[in-house]
């Protein structure tokens, strides 16, 4: 049997070219299956915006409100709505301070203290986890 080198180098191009670790080629009664080891390869990734700015981690005291259950955070009712909580709002124990969306279902997070919001640790429509300090009341 007699293999065509040209189909073989065609693989090896297509495998450099697509950054791809195995190709496969069949024809009739042929199949021929080219590969690459990477496991001698570093694959390093930065991320720029950590390396150009620094940011100061400061302990702000107080009472955390933690996530109840895990899901999507959302600051206000609907979007362009008043945001259940801002910095410096007092609140009191039980009103509302943002909304966890599981499953479709809105989940209204109640404070668990009465006091001043110092700091609020999630953004809106981001993820969080059960336990997850979502803000800070003083």
């Amino acid at each position: 049997m007699k293999i065509d080198k040209s189909i073989i180098k065609e693989l090896t191009e297509y495998l450099n070219e697509f950054n791809l670790t195995e190709i496969e080629y069949t024809d009739k009664d042929t199949k021929i299956k080219v590969s690459k080891s990477i496991s001698n390869q570093v694959i390093s990734v930065s991320d720029s915006s950590a390396l150009s700015s620094e940011k100061k981690i400061t302990k702000i005291s107080g009472t955390e409100v933690k996530s109840p259950i895990i899901g999507t955070a959302y600051l206000s009712p609907e979007p362009g709505a008043k945001k259940f909580a801002e910095i410096g709002k007092k609140i009191k124990k039980g009103e509302t301070v943002m909304i966890v969306e599981a499953m479709k279902t809105m989940n209204h997070v109640p404070s668990t203290v009465d006091g001043i919001i110092k700091e609020i640790c999630v953004e809106d429509g981001q993820p969080v986890e059960y336990g997850q300090t979502i803000i800070i009341v003083e």
